[in-house]
């Protein structure tokens, strides 16, 4: 189930302070940074924005 809109709109890059998109990718939840394109996954409906746990998205 994707993220609220407005909670979505209050989240941002760990590391760059951007903005992010929604994705699914693979049936997989992820939050794509749209400055640094680092992937931050989301777990059972929580985003894990510790900065670590984003990986530059491939491609």
């Amino acid at each position: 189930m994707p993220l609220d809109k407005d909670f979505l709109e209050i989240l941002a890059c760990p590391l760059c302070k951007a903005p992010f998109e929604y994705r699914e990718k693979g049936g997989k939840e992820q939050l794509v940074c749209t400055e640094c394109r680092r992937v931050y996954p989301i777990e059972e409906g929580i985003p894990i924005l510790l900065p670590d746990s984003g990986v530059l998205e491939e491609g």
